[in-house]
């Protein structure tokens, strides 16, 4: 993704939309646009979940984990990839620990 564009998309997130060549399966601008939503997400969830676990919550696990079921669903506007990468993202922003996510589904073509 080289472009006269200064947002660099990191490969964790590419790979959301590329195949097993590492190719990717759609335009490079939606991929970019996609990827600055996530971006923008997961740093606004950032104080949602330390209210969460300041609030009362068990574990910083269970916060990631909720956030997760949350962006899992069918209404919240994001692929199922994209929820498992906002939540590791956010974890990555929180300084906390990876939770384990469910595995995805395998899609076929």
């Amino acid at each position: 993704m080289h472009d006269d564009n200064q947002i660099l998309v990191p490969p964790s997130f590419i790979a959301l939309y590329s195949d097993t060549r590492a190719r990717l399966q759609a335009p490079a601008a939606e991929v970019r646009a996609r990827y600055e939503w996530c971006e923008n997400l997961a740093c606004h969830l950032v104080e949602q979940a330390q209210q969460l676990y300041h609030g009362g919550a068990r574990s910083e696990e269970g916060v990631l984990l909720g956030i997760h079921a949350g962006l899992a669903g069918p209404d919240a506007g994001v692929t199922p990839a994209e929820a498992r990468w906002i939540t590791l993202r956010l974890a990555e922003l929180l300084g906390w620990r990876s939770p384990e996510l469910p595995a995805l589904a395998v899609q076929q073509p």
